[in-house]
């Protein structure tokens, strides 16, 4: 054979046709394609390919899959392909089940291997079938218009008759709606629901009073448009964002990201778009000139937990942020366990380990500095001190502090030297002195000081008057500091500007990286069109953070509207459409109503991604507004009221029963924002941390804020919320839990914080006027009378409220003197925003009684009781009121929203 036809053969043909030894050639396409096609290629195929792995092609052995490539040409024995079907230890083996495959078949790929895995440069290779689902969640939304049900008096919007024509479809008689809830119930639910607080009684006075057929929908734009609207719905944000005030793990040191906190209160209470909400919080840094605010928005993903124990690989804590990243969005966002394919594709949902690494690759560009777990952090100045040109004269400080610094490193041994000698000289006492974290640093041995420690024993050192006289520059650069303006930091996301290659995880071991992967979107969902979408300048979008959040909030992506309006409208009714609100997977509940999602999910989208139009939307509809007394009817066909024929009796919240505790003492600090605040608790409550925390129990009005202000350390969290169910914050949280327990009962009797409520609220209710009293009484009695009678219901009640308290005011304009019967009307009132019924008034005049002479009898006990609160009001009643005022604090009725 001559040279010049040598040339023109494959090199494949010229492999298989000579052998400088006497191994029999292989052929590719007589011996393996067929082979890998008969025992491979169902799993490892065009229409599947498992672990990102494609074996019916040359080219897809070549390439290999998620483990990295399948095959090292020439070395059989290095292959994983081989170390598969042999059954080596550590890799999985192959096939997972039937006949396994023959010697005679194992030896001819490796000796097809180790010719080289040469295969036709010009091979077919069928195209790969696009991974598809049939599951209902990834379906585009469908456009259907709200059903005319049998029984449509009554219907207010379109919520109702998606839910009157199914509760008619499964219960037909028994589909009839509740009536509409007393307008009391009504006042304070819609109150509750929109702001976290109870309404004030003059409110409760003004909305009896007002007859106008728009009077409820009227009251829902005030509500929406209160400040409170922002805290309120802000918290449940902040369950789904991690949010807490310190790094977590068992240091757990404190960090300050409460400008976040902030940003997500004022988003919500400006209606920000949902859709641009999104894309601030995901990748605000990446917008076009970012604002200052914007890149505040990205403190979303900088709640992750940071490890700052010595010893540890700050890469490994690096990646699982990361990946802590990825699970979030994906729970947050698509409602998907996605986190189950960290390690292997998901067992149930057509994700695949691949996408898991694409989706990481979008945030594994992030900056991270393992020396200063805080970075990156930026200022944030207010107004004025912009104003003032402050950041720039900063900048300039910094520069001078950075050209000292500079010529002080060359003492750097001399400086160490003196801190180590400092450091031997430190008594048990002197040590008993030191700041915690700095105690906690040189209690460790010198080996396992992490670089956090490092550098707050050199910051502290450096800050000691004798560091400042051996070294003159600390002096100098000390005083430079001093004159720094200061500005409150927060934690940002921002991108490396190192690249950062991704790999999938074998196993999700951070330390056996396998094939290389680029940012992209699940496969089941598609790109949607992102990558295709040229930008201004005509070039593709980059393949990053930004282009991800977009894909979140594209019109075309169908889980992120349907989980966003799935959980809002949990809150309202108790659970979702989708009861699973966290996995819209096949292993999730399917929607009650799917109609209905579909378009709440349209309307959310047509309207712009209008938030607070979405909650008004709900809170007026007939379907919200029912009563939610139980039905014998519905007992045994809708027991847990999936039909929604009622509305549901909720406890409230944490936070909200702390708040409306607050609200009716009338100490509560109306203040939005700022720094967390520590609010009294029981002592030893960090007895069991490795670090004990500093809690200076906060005083004057920092003392009565909202409990969202609540500094939240993730190792301790505050007892009075952890009791009602508050969530951990070392993880996202779609749906809290609620639980009833005896500590919450005996939380709100005893608590140092709500018997100080009590005393507040007794306070109050003796501020009252005798005739305040009774004319409150009397008009709340007359109205809640005429409500009654008015629903046909509570008559007797009514009647004998309006008797007594007309009879009590007459008693009391006679007599000028304060009426215990009117007061405790007044009382009932300011808690439950209604009248109390004669028989509560008698039980709690009997009580009132008792106290005041129970505690007449023991005045330092009396003195001891009335001196929580600080009121100036005689001690025996004031001891007396604080008595009953806790009672109502613990009745079922103030912690529920019926």
């Amino acid at each position: 054979m001559g040279r010049s036809l040598l040339l023109l053969l494959p090199c494949w043909v010229l492999a298989a046709a000579v052998r400088a030894d006497d191994t029999p050639a292989v052929d590719y396409l007589r011996d393996i394609k067929p082979l890998l096609a008969a025992r491979c290629a169902r799993c490892h195929g065009p229409s599947q390919q498992q672990a990102g792995l494609r074996l019916d092609t040359g080219h897809g052995v070549n390439t290999g899959g998620d483990s990295g490539a399948a095959v090292v040409p020439g070395k059989a024995a290095e292959s994983l392909l081989v170390q598969a079907v042999t059954g080596v230890d550590g890799v999985s083996k192959m096939p997972p089940e039937g006949e396994p495959l023959t010697t005679a078949e194992i030896d001819r790929l490796r000796r097809w291997i180790d010719q080289g895995a040469l295969f036709p440069a010009d091979e077919f290779v069928p195209p790969a079938v696009r991974q598809a689902s049939a599951h209902w969640a990834f379906q585009p939304l469908r456009i259907v218009p709200p059903p005319q049900p049998r029984q449509a008096v009554g219907l207010r919007n379109g919520i109702d008759g998606f839910i009157r024509a199914r509760a008619e479809e499964l219960l037909s008689e028994a589909g009839t709606p509740s009536p509409e809830a007393a307008k009391t119930t009504l006042l304070r639910r819609v109150h509750l629901d929109l702001l976290g607080l109870p309404p004030p009684p003059e409110l409760v006075d003004e909305f009896l009073a007002n007859d106008a057929p728009d009077a409820y929908e009227r009251l829902v734009d005030r509500l929406l448009a209160s400040p409170a609207f922002g805290e309120r719905w802000g918290r449940d944000w902040l369950d789904a964002a991690r949010y807490a005030d310190s790094n977590g793990f068992t240091r757990d040191m404190p960090r300050t990201i409460w400008k976040y906190r902030d940003w997500v209160v004022d988003a919500l209470n400006r209606n920000l778009p949902f859709d641009q909400f999104v894309v601030e919080q995901i990748a605000g840094d990446l917008l076009p000139h970012p604002t200052l605010d914007q890149r505040v928005a990205t403190g979303f993903h900088r709640n992750t937990l940071i490890n700052e124990e010595g010893g540890t690989d700050p890469e490994q804590f690096r990646v699982e942020a990361v990946a802590d990243r990825v699970n979030t969005t994906g729970a947050v966002f698509l409602g998907l366990t996605i986190g189950c394919c960290q390690c292997h594709d998901h067992k149930y949902d057509p994700l695949t380990q691949r996408d898991y690494y694409q989706l990481f690759a979008f945030y594994n560009t992030t900056a991270f500095q393992p020396g200063d777990p805080a970075a990156p952090r930026i200022d944030v100045p207010t107004p004025e001190q912009i104003l003032r040109g402050e950041p720039q004269r900063k900048q300039e400080i910094r520069r001078h502090i950075a050209e000292m610094e500079a010529a002080l490193a060359s003492k750097k041994d001399e400086l160490q030297a003196a801190q180590d000698a400092w450091e031997q000289s430190l008594t048990e006492d002197d040590k008993q002195k030191l700041p915690f974290n700095v105690k906690n640093a040189v209690d460790l041995p010198k080996s396992d000081r992490s670089q956090v420690h490092l550098r707050d024993l050199a910051a502290y050192f450096r800050g000691l008057e004798t560091a400042r006289q051996q070294f003159p520059e600390l002096e100098q650069i000390a005083a430079l500091r001093a004159a720094e303006p200061k500005f409150v930091s927060t934690m940002v996301v921002e991108e490396d500007s190192r690249p950062r290659p991704t790999h999938i995880m074998i196993r999700g071991d951070f330390l056996r990286p396998g094939a290389r992967v680029q940012p992209d979107f699940p496969a089941v969902i598609g790109d949607l069109g992102v990558w295709s979408a040229a930008s201004a300048d005509g070039q593709n979008p980059p393949r990053n953070r930004l282009a991800l959040a977009r894909w979140l909030v594209s019109p075309q992506q169908p889980l992120t509207p349907r989980v966003t309006v799935n959980r809002i409208w949990q809150r309202y009714f108790g659970r979702g459409l989708v009861e699973t609100e966290n996995d819209f997977g096949t292993q999730g509940e399917p929607p009650t109503h799917p109609e209905l999602l579909d378009w709440l999910a349209g309307e959310f989208l047509r309207s712009g991604w209008d938030v607070k139009r979405l909650h008004r939307l709900i809170v007026t509809s007939a379907t919200y507004r029912q009563a939610s007394v139980v039905r014998d009817d519905l007992a045994e066909r809708d027991p847990l009221n999936l039909w929604l024929c009622r509305q549901v009796r909720l406890r409230l919240d944490a936070e909200q029963i702390r708040d409306s505790a607050l609200m009716v003492s009338g100490l509560l600090t109306d203040e939005l924002g700022g720094p967390p605040v520590t609010p009294p608790q029981p002592p030893g409550v960090f007895d069991f941390t490795q670090d004990k925390k500093p809690w200076p129990t906060a005083t004057g009005r920092d003392r009565y804020r909202r409990a969202m202000y609540t500094y939240l350390w993730r190792s301790s969290l505050y007892p009075a919320l952890t009791v009602f169910d508050f969530p951990d914050p070392n993880v996202t949280c779609t749906r809290r839990n609620r639980s009833n327990t005896p500590l919450q009962s005996l939380t709100l009797a005893n608590d140092q914080t709500f018997v100080e409520f009590a005393g507040g609220f007794a306070a109050r209710v003796l501020r009252l006027s005798a005739n305040d009293a009774a004319n409150d009484a009397a008009n709340g009695a007359a109205n809640d009378a005429a409500n009654g009678a008015a629903n046909h219901a509570a008559n007797d009640a009514a009647n004998d409220a309006a008797n007594d308290a007309a009879n009590d005011a007459a008693n009391d304009a006679a007599n000028g003197a304060a009426n215990d019967a009117a007061r405790l009307r007044a009382a009932v009132k300011i808690a439950l925003a209604r009248e109390p019924h004669s028989f509560e008034t008698a039980r709690l005049l009997q009580f009132l009684h008792q106290q005041r002479t129970a505690f007449a009898t023991q005045p330092q006990a009396a003195q001891q009781f009335a001196a929580v609160c600080g009121a100036e009001a005689d001690a025996v009643e004031q001891a007396a009121w604080t008595a009953v005022a806790r009672v109502l604090l613990n009745l079922d009725e103030f912690i529920t929203r019926e």
